[in-house]
């Protein structure tokens, strides 16, 4: 058991420390009486003894009574309690509620990201749930029509299984951005979090729903929810899915198509942010990005518990003590 820094260490009972002014008789008494103990003999002649030097047992018959001294000071701070605060930070969190609306439209299938548009989403999205344990999250999917796959929870066990049970063909075909941001955002509107997000995943271009994507988008500004809109696809041509004539699927490079300006209108309305990811790697940084933009709002309250540091000063002074008692029994044995 090691001893905590002086910086850290208290004393419950100070007053104890006056017992060391003790020690200022006892150094007096000592070296007087040192001064006395000498035995004395005459001789004719001193210079015998210039030649000769002191033994090692000169020099350590003061370390008996110095030892003592430090084992009393030791025994001291025991009396004097010595204690260490243990401080520590309790987080009370404000957490964010983020919605995640997934595009699941037929195109996500494309194999421009590994294994696909979808399942590079899920993955990276899940990763980005994990690192924010404070916060409530749920899921909106959306392709022709949107529903809510996972409402606002602090069980990310629950929405992670969830989000893993997603796939293309839930629902009609389609991209319906505006449905899937409108759904999002009912359940965002009466959130009282005192930030309210929403990260919206698409590929593509909307042509479903009854909902356009600024009509959803002013909505989302009216409640004060931010949106951070996310292009999914590489530039130039990606192989689709498209179903062979013989039965099956086949794969067709076919020009990507993404509304960015639809997408950047969305989050310039609401002060988020538009990102374009074009690969893995991209997406992986998008989500990194939103992250480090939306941190979990904490007040922090501090809190100490006092430690008992006695032990360690004991264990020193009983250590000192057999130092002493081997030294007067052995080699100092004969040394007044």
């Amino acid at each position: 058991m090691g001893i905590a820094s002086w910086n850290d260490i208290t004393f419950d009972q100070p007053g104890y420390f006056y017992l060391l002014l003790l020690l200022i008789p006892a150094i007096v008494w000592y070296v007087l009486y040192h001064k006395k103990s000498h035995t004395t003999f005459q001789v004719s002649n001193t210079g015998v003894f210039a030649s000769m030097s002191n033994s090692y047992k000169y020099y350590l018959r003061h370390l008996p009574p110095i030892l003592r001294a430090l084992i009393f000071v030791l025994l001291v701070m025991v009396l004097a309690r010595p204690q260490s605060l243990d401080s520590w930070e309790n987080t009370s969190v404000e957490g964010i509620d983020i919605m995640i609306a997934t595009d699941i439209s037929g195109s996500m299938l494309a194999r421009d990201f590994d294994p696909d548009r979808l399942e590079a989403s899920k993955e990276v999205a899940k990763e980005f749930i994990r690192g924010r344990s404070n916060d409530r999250i749920g899921l909106v999917v959306f392709s022709g029509e949107s529903f809510t796959q996972c409402p606002l929870t602090t069980d990310h066990k629950v929405l992670l299984n969830l989000f893993s049970d997603i796939k293309s063909g839930m629902i009609k075909d389609g991209t319906a951005i505006g449905m899937g941001l409108a759904s999002a955002v009912n359940r965002l509107k009466d959130s009282d979090a005192k930030s309210k997000v929403i990260i919206l995943l698409t590929d593509g271009v909307n042509n479903s729903g009854a909902i356009a994507p600024i009509t959803a988008a002013e909505i989302a500004e009216k409640f004060n929810i931010r949106v951070y809109t996310i292009g999914v696809g590489s530039t130039g041509t990606a192989p689709f899915p498209v179903q062979s004539p013989f039965g099956g699927v086949q794969y067709v490079d076919q020009e990507v198509e993404i509304d960015e300006e639809v997408l950047q209108q969305i989050a310039e309305m609401t002060n988020g942010a538009y990102f374009r990811a074009t690969d893995n790697e991209k997406l992986k940084e998008v989500y990194a990005e939103i992250d480090q933009l939306e941190k979990s709002k904490i007040d922090v309250t501090e809190f100490s518990k006092k430690k008992e540091e006695f032990l360690p000063f004991a264990i020193l002074a009983a250590f000192l003590l057999l130092i002493e008692v081997g030294l007067r029994n052995t080699i100092l044995r004969a040394v007044p």
